[in-house]
């Protein structure tokens, strides 16, 4: 049976293999993003997501069975807080209530491995706290500053999305509607997003000192799209506040026994 997808980010990189992957299975994907897809809405801004939730409710009938918050940012400015944190939880909380009348509803997001990385500390304490004025205002803070402050505010966000997946997804809102949801959190995947650090053979060195990628290294969109796949498909149905990383490694080589 055909099932009607939301994907946010859709016009590029996972995202785009996404929603490729699932068209071409049978289903049907409404494309979110900033341009290029069915609904041309800004996640960064609150009118903007109100208008998706408006118009995914018009494409949809009311009806979806996924959700794949999707959509992110990885540039070292208060936009990425807005987006990456708090457009994934509007996106999430905005569409559940159209899942209510599907027979196996999914929800998924896409965290990073980053959220591994050391965050700034009051702006996870203020995403944790989804405060967005004050999660802006310290992003604000980390732009201006600039270097090594600013580029702490990605892994915030992401390990921030990390937790707040696994705080809600045991909720009634969530696994009492029988809902799973839970997160993807890749490694380095050659998309626009990440060309600064893909494009060269100089790049790519030097981004796997960063990010060791032991198995297979860097990958294609399409390989996290198989895992976003599989987790809004029927089949899985016990999976509740995972944060799955497929990275290559990574987690395993900078986090090893840490969380056992």
């Amino acid at each position: 049976m055909s099932r009607t997808h939301v994907i946010t980010g859709a016009a590029s990189g996972i995202g785009k293999s996404t929603a490729e992957l699932l068209t071409q299975r049978g289903d049907r994907v409404i494309g979110v993003d900033l341009r290029g897809a069915d609904v041309n809405v800004d996640l960064s801004t609150p009118e903007g997501r109100s208008e998706l939730v408006d118009r995914v409710t018009d494409l949809s009938d009311g009806v979806i069975d996924t959700i794949i918050a999707n959509a992110g940012l990885a540039t070292p400015t208060a936009t990425t807080v807005a987006v990456n944190f708090f457009g994934t939880v509007a996106t999430l909380t905005g569409l559940r209530h159209l899942l209510a009348a599907s027979s196996a509803p999914r929800a998924v997001a896409t965290a990073s491995m980053a959220s591994l990385f050391p965050p700034d500390d009051a702006l996870l304490e203020a995403l944790t706290a989804e405060d967005e004025p004050r999660a802006m205002e310290r992003a604000s803070e980390l732009e201006a500053a600039g270097g090594d402050a600013a580029s702490q505010i990605y892994g915030t966000t992401k390990r921030a999305l990390a937790r707040w997946i696994r705080r809600n997804a045991i909720t009634p809102d969530w696994a009492g509607a029988g809902i799973p949801l839970n997160a993807i959190a890749p490694g380095v995947v050659k998309t626009p997003m990440t060309e600064a650090f893909t494009g060269t053979e100089e790049a790519r060195t030097a981004i796997l000192k960063t990010v060791p990628m032991p198995l297979n290294g860097i990958f294609e969109p399409r390989d996290a799209a198989y895992l976003l796949a599989w987790l809004v498909s029927t089949e899985n149905a016990h999976l509740c506040g995972q944060v799955i990383f497929i990275d290559g490694g990574s987690d395993a080589v900078i986090r090893g026994d840490s969380t056992w």
